[in-house]
């Protein structure tokens, strides 16, 4: 290794571990105040004072409440790097017994954006205290909206804050309970899925129950819309293509002996594949149209396009793993497989050359942290802080 990224190494490593009480505390207040996204206005002002207190040139309200701040090392004109991290949380009711719960019921940090916002902090701060040992610039993103469509960084993407200048590439990394902390993990080239909904109203001719011949069962003709479209994607022309299509949503609103007018069905698509993606949102509507014109029945067939798969570039892929190995240990990073996920990271890394890596947060010492994510006992074990906040600086110095 050569011996000057070595000792950067060293020493961002040792302050991300001086300052492990102040990235708790950040990341503590930041959980027990989640905001739903587009509405993460008391997380913008709070990491705006934290920035303040850095000194560190930022803009707020980019987007309604994202962040864009600047960090200068020397020569700042050599390079520039891009840092996100997300902000808003999940309509969730908390159930951990932490005194650091969330505040605000039926919101909670249950994908760990809070770690995210608190890495980039950390990073920020890292870098802030020593802009001397470094060459470039470095943009923080701070991103609202990751969880809702149409996705934070599509509009921030929209607003230029990848341009004026372009950044060479962007990083962003993601809570992983599948990993102890002290690990980290990622994959080059196609890693998350393309993310869909579906939303359909069929629409009948309800009435009686006892008197199915005056009717056209929209029940009945959603059933077999089910199955129709569970039958092609499991017939599909390319097997090989990882595709998931799941309907968790069905509304009738009979009763025992009332066959209702309408049902609503909603559901999600993912694929590994854009141009699958789309042709498969044409043979859906084929194959729904057609069960509806054979029942008698009419349809509302809505696909509100989502986010992108995100496509995590090869070779910027590949140094990140060198970096990640230099500062943690070849025996820490991990490949990861292809993920039916989503992620609006997709929208900057279509822009720019991306890499989104995972930051382990279980405890391999204890059940903590363990359980999964958008679920009401997500947690993690914070030691994970020091690596999401150091790697994410160093990273950002070296590629």
């Amino acid at each position: 290794m050569n011996p000057e990224l070595n000792n950067i190494a060293e020493l961002f490593a040792q302050v991300a571990k001086e300052i492990s009480p102040q990235l708790s505390s950040w990341r503590r207040h930041l959980h027990a105040h989640p905001e739903l996204s587009y509405k993460e206005f008391k997380t913008m002002e709070f990491v705006c004072g934290e920035l303040d207190k850095m000194g560190i040139p930022y803009k707020s309200g980019v987007s309604g409440t994202g962040i864009v701040a600047t960090i200068k090392g020397i020569n700042p004109t050599s390079k520039l790097i891009a840092l996100r991290a997300d902000l808003d949380a999940l309509p969730i009711t908390e159930l951990n017994k932490v005194d650091y719960i969330s505040c605000n019921p039926g919101i909670m940090h249950a994908c760990g954006h809070d770690v995210h916002t608190t890495s980039l902090l950390g990073a920020a701060l890292i870098l802030s205290k020593h802009c001397e040992k470094w060459d470039g610039t470095i943009r923080l993103i701070f991103q609202p909206g990751e969880e809702c469509l149409p996705g934070g960084a599509s509009l921030m993407v929209g607003e230029g804050v990848l341009k004026n200048p372009i950044p060479k590439h962007i990083l962003g990394q993601h809570v992983f309970p599948d990993l102890p902390a002290g690990h980290v993990g990622m994959r080059s080239g196609t890693y998350m899925a393309s993310a869909d909904e579906l939303h359909l109203v069929v629409k009948g001719k309800g009435g009686h129950a006892a008197l199915p011949e005056n009717q056209v069962n929209p029940l009945l003709v959603a059933s077999e819309i089910l199955l129709a479209l569970e039958k092609f994607i499991q017939e599909r022309a390319d097997p090989e293509i990882k595709t998931v299509l799941g309907f968790g949503f069905i509304e009738g609103k009979g009763a025992t002996n009332v066959i209702p007018n309408e049902v609503r069905l909603k559901g999600t698509f993912r694929s590994l594949n854009e141009e699958w993606r789309f042709h498969a949102h044409s043979k859906m509507r084929e194959i729904v149209d057609a069960i509806c014109k054979k029942r008698g029945a009419t349809v509302e067939f809505h696909i509100p396009v989502g986010y992108p798969s995100v496509y995590n570039n090869p070779e910027l892929t590949k140094r990140m793993r060198v970096i990640a190995e230099d500062y943690l240990g070849v025996e820490y990073v991990h490949d990861l497989p292809e993920r039916m996920t989503a992620e609006d990271f997709s929208y900057f890394a279509n822009e720019i050359p991306g890499c989104f890596y995972r930051l382990g947060t279980s405890s391999p010492n204890s059940d903590l942290g363990h359980s999964g994510l958008h679920t009401p006992t997500f947690d993690i074990d914070e030691s994970a802080l020091e690596i999401g906040a150091g790697l994410m600086a160093y990273a950002a110095v070296m590629t």
